[in-house]
């Protein structure tokens, strides 16, 4: 078996959209994702971080392919599956699962728990009909639930205890690859915690590989192995957790950790918070697409967009002012 799970190359998504304000027919072309390349490697979490609009969950569901790529490549254990039938594609949906934001909304409140957890068994062809029962109950167990749940519906649990049934949906079919979609985001803090040291355990006892989308940099730090921080659609910066928040080289990482709220006095800021706010997909600018908002910005960052090159063993940055920053 091939150490990396999925590769992605030259990934781009465009959409047609009608400008807002606009009434004429066709729309224009907006860049949601743009040439970008990663490897998430087995048994570890890779975190897409950056601020709410810059494409992380449009890569993450291009990725798997629940969005056609308009460029670029994307292979899944060693195989390339770009291009292929929605036929040929199951046994990759089979292998590759998501937990989403919303705790309920991703939960069909019609059905009781048992038959959520069941769906996905019965759609792949996993077991018979003893056995998927069975499979249930094995599969609320391991997120922390009694087989007692297993009669009752969404509405009637908490939103930590929804996510445990939507983290358990995405178990049943065995994956190897979970694609976690802000999944702490919408719940308290202190369950925060205990979902993701359940996502924590699960991954240490089966194996797991993660992509995990996340704005809270707090949360990223404490869970993923290696960070990719997007910008407007591209990778800026990418590097192992520490590396990355102790020697940040990127002025939008920067930025980026710098507004992270800090407890206590004393605490060293090393940057400043991202100024203005982020340019328009209809009309983005030229050159590196942070040259509006950089304190570093020189004339080459407002003609010329940076490449994202190598630096240090696993920390690559996309930046004409690397070694300034």
């Amino acid at each position: 078996m091939s150490e990396t799970l999925l590769a992605v190359r030259d990934l781009g998504k465009r959409f047609r959209v009608r400008r807002p304000g606009s009434s004429s027919g066709g729309g224009t072309w907006i860049r949601a994702v743009d040439r970008v390349s990663f490897d998430l490697r087995r048994g570890e979490t890779l975190a897409l971080v950056g601020e709410s609009g810059c494409g992380k969950t449009t890569l993450a569901r291009t990725a798997m392919l629940l969005l056609a790529p308009t460029t670029g490549r994307v292979h899944f254990d060693g195989e390339e599956m770009t291009g292929r039938s929605r036929r040929r594609l199951k046994p990759m949906r089979r292998r590759v699962q998501m937990v989403f934001q919303d705790p309920y909304g991703s939960l069909n409140p019609r059905l009781p728990v048992a038959s959520i957890l069941g769906e996905p068994l019965a759609i792949h062809r996993l077991g018979d009909r003893r056995q998927r029962r069975q499979k249930v109950a094995e599969l609320v167990a391991s997120v922390g639930l009694s087989e007692d749940d297993l009669a009752r519906y969404p509405h009637q649990f908490s939103g930590g205890q929804r996510q445990r049934i939507a983290i358990a949906r995405a178990l049943a079919p065995e994956p190897d690859l979970i694609v976690a979609d802000e999944p702490v985001s919408a719940l308290d803090v202190s369950v925060q915690s205990q979902i993701l040291n359940l996502l924590k355990d699960l991954q240490d006892a089966r194996g797991l590989t993660y992509l995990f989308i996340s704005h809270d940099l707090g949360v990223v730090r404490q869970f993923a192995d290696r960070v990719a921080v997007m910008y407007m659609g591209s990778i800026v910066e990418t590097a192992p957790v520490e590396t990355l928040f102790a020697a940040p080289r990127h002025p939008y990482t920067r930025a980026l950790i710098a507004a992270v709220p800090k407890i206590g006095r004393g605490k060293r800021q090393i940057g400043s918070s991202p100024m203005g706010e982020v340019p328009s997909l209809f009309d983005p600018p030229s050159g590196c697409p942070y040259h509006p908002r950089c304190p570093l910005a020189t004339d080459v960052c407002r003609q010329t967009a940076p490449e994202l090159e190598s630096i240090a063993d696993s920390h690559a940055v996309a930046c004409h002012e690397k070694d300034a920053a």
